[in-house]
């Protein structure tokens, strides 16, 4: 496990899966991050696939591949590069294992960067094959405390879009029992003025798909407590909410996509799968986002 800590926060993150597993308020010695039972995760990375795919597979030229839900990497144990205490780089590169799903050469650097206002995530995804270009979806799925420290409860809290005039717009999802898309993208009715009132039934689906291109960042807060919890987005087409459902957890997932999962019934061909991000041989793709909180 490696750490990183200031006066404000203490941050632990498992070199399996280059998971966020504690984000500790030291002053009020409290955890943004969801440790229970409900659900064994914390913060997965999702790379080289979002959701399910159809089967558990995807193509290539029409040949088959296996692919576990989200990808691999949450599996995969990541190479420690450099902790300053502040800053954790952390490697993960193309192996037998990965070679297996996804037979590219890759190098996936995922920056964690402690600061006095909070945590910043940079990924950095590079194709290393000579003369084969890939695509790939990549996403973060932390698990925040709802209610943050205990202060309210689930249904006292809001998400807060920006920028707020923005029409907000989803995804449908269908349920088989596993949610794919349906390929239709609707408005997002629970949402008004950019802003959404938490409830549990708006996660009946199992889950919802925010697309919206400017989207800028997502702000977690509550009348009942002063601390709140901002995601940065603008690296990140589109944001994912869910809990789970049907058991009336205290956290919320949000999750900044750059990909989306598949739409039932469909299977993706990876060079043509909607949302992916292509990679000619030699170049590097980043992304980044942070978690600013009070």
């Amino acid at each position: 496990m490696q750490v990183l800590e200031n006066d404000k926060f203490k941050v632990e993150i498992d070199e399996l899966g280059a998971q966020l597993t504690h984000l500790y308020n030291k002053k009020e010695n409290f955890d943004y991050i969801w440790n229970g039972k409900l659900w064994p995760k914390h913060a997965p990375v999702l790379f080289p696939a979002i959701g399910r795919s159809v089967n558990d597979e995807y193509l290539i030229d029409g040949t088959k591949y296996d692919m576990p839900q989200h990808g691999f990497a949450g599996e995969q144990i990541f190479t420690v590069k450099k902790n300053t205490g502040k800053v954790l780089v952390l490697d993960l590169i193309a192996n037998e294992e990965t070679k297996k799903m996804f037979p590219f050469d890759f190098k996936l650097t995922i920056t964690f960067e402690l600061g006095e206002q909070g945590l910043s995530y940079h990924f950095s995804v590079l194709n290393q094959e000579s003369d084969r270009e890939f695509s790939f979806s990549l996403g973060s799925h932390p698990a925040f405390n709802v209610p943050i420290n205990g202060e309210g409860k689930f249904t006292d809290y809001t998400l807060k879009f920006e920028p707020s005039d923005l029409e907000l717009k989803q995804f449908e999802i269908v349920k088989t029992p596993n949610p794919y898309r349906t390929g239709k993208v609707v408005t997002l009715s629970a949402a008004d003025a950019g802003l959404i009132n938490l409830n549990y039934d708006m996660f009946e689906d199992g889950l919802v798909i925010i697309e919206n291109d400017g989207l800028k960042g997502v702000t977690l807060s509550s009348q009942n407590t002063d601390h709140q919890v901002h995601l940065s987005l603008a690296d990140f087409r589109y944001v994912c909410l869910w809990t789970k459902e049907g058991a009336q957890a205290p956290f919320l997932c949000i999750e900044p996509f750059a990909g989306l999962p598949d739409v039932v019934d469909q299977p993706s061909e990876l060079m043509e799968k909607e949302a992916n991000t292509r990679l000619a041989p030699g170049q590097i793709k980043n992304f980044e986002y942070a978690i600013t909180l009070q």
